[in-house]
């Protein structure tokens, strides 16, 4: 479990593919406080430690994961968004992030506004997730308000902190990102639906 609120960057060092698995390592500040068989959520997507050299870790990848995410994608170099599980007991900063992708989207347009930016996505509504004005967005592993929810996209307004210490920086118009919607709203919708 997650909150969505990002610790670190970590730096795609090795991609190493193996049969249907994609073997990751990220170079990160974190790397010596983490343990084998940890979970640490990269760009919103939950993934075990499986090893630890120094700044480097690597974790593993199945299909069904790269299938629904960006994982597939990542090049040697990319930045990536960092969160450690959270801690029974902390403060819950974000909202209830699981670190389970539901479905990958793109970036529509970004613009500037005095200080703050409005990042613009766009995701397939077939795949009947949806999102709600001043509702809770996952989008790359952060924890973000919904403004001009549409039925197939929304919109996010991103403080300068935000856009420095996340991967937020790197985005422009035609960027794929990791969603994950949020779980109360995902059950609602189900719920519904079963009701029809």
């Amino acid at each position: 479990m997650f909150t969505g609120i990002i610790e670190t960057l970590g730096i795609v060092k090795e991609i190493q593919k193996d049969g249907g698995n994609l073997h990751l390592t990220i170079s990160s500040d974190i790397a010596k406080e983490l343990k084998i068989d940890q979970s640490v959520a990269h760009n919103g997507v939950c993934l075990t430690v499986v090893a630890i050299d120094n700044n480097d870790y690597t974790v593993t990848a199945i299909k069904e994961t790269i299938d629904k995410t960006t994982l597939g994608e990542w090049q040697v170099g990319d930045l990536v968004n960092l969160e450690r599980a959270m801690k029974l007991g902390d403060r819950l900063d974000g909202h209830i992030v699981q670190g389970h992708v539901d479905q990958t989207g793109v970036c529509k347009s970004v613009a500037e506004a005095n200080g703050s930016w409005y990042f613009s996505f766009e995701y397939d509504s077939k795949l009947n997730n949806i999102t709600i004005e001043k509702g809770s967005i996952t989008v790359n592993g952060v924890s973000l308000t919904v403004v001009n929810s549409q039925p197939n996209g929304f919109t996010v307004a991103i403080i300068p902190y935000t856009f420095e210490h996340t991967n937020f920086k790197t985005f422009k118009v035609g960027s794929k990102i990791n969603l994950e919607f949020d779980v109360v709203g995902k059950y609602v919708a189900r719920l519904h639906a079963l009701r029809q």
